[in-house]
């Protein structure tokens, strides 16, 4: 499916710029709204490109720069930050070889920051693509991380 005809498999109102961008992220292989897609978007909604611009920087789940196949992101809330969230940090940050922010040298993982994931139950925990994972260590994160390598095709 082409960017066009998911932007415009949604009805042109305001209410549904979420979902569209999501949609679009999604389909991008570098995991990311460029300009040309946010530009689009704006014309089929009949919103200013500062508008939508601005809806895609400040919402963290949207990017507007090339990301990894799979984005991480790790909670930073003081629930997770109690429970060993710094030292999950920090292994991450060991494991993949990247900073927060940063996407590894074969382009797989993004590695991000979030301020809450709303899963205290569960901490310290991450997300992968939408997949939460909780009760963390050293030896589960690698174990997941893993997991996702041998995933790809």
């Amino acid at each position: 499916m082409t960017t066009s005809q998911i932007i415009r498999s949604l009805e042109p109102t305001q209410d549904n710029l979420l979902a569209i961008l999501h949609r679009v992220q999604d389909a991008n292989p570098a995991n990311f709204l460029d300009q040309p897609e946010l530009r689009e978007v704006a014309d089929y909604l009949e919103l200013p490109y500062s508008f939508v611009y601005g809806v895609a920087t400040f919402y963290s789940m949207f990017s507007v720069k090339p990301r990894g196949r799979h984005v991480v992101r790790v909670c930073a809330s003081p629930p997770c930050h109690l429970m060993g969230g710094r030292t999950i940090r920090d292994e991450l940050r060991e494991y993949l070889g990247v900073e927060f922010g940063d996407t590894t040298e074969d382009g797989l993982f993004t590695l991000e920051l979030s301020s809450c994931l709303g899963t205290c139950g569960i901490a310290p925990a991450m997300m992968i693509d939408g997949e939460i994972f909780g009760n963390l260590d050293g030896v589960r994160l690698r174990e997941i991380l893993d997991r996702k390598r041998r995933e790809e095709p």
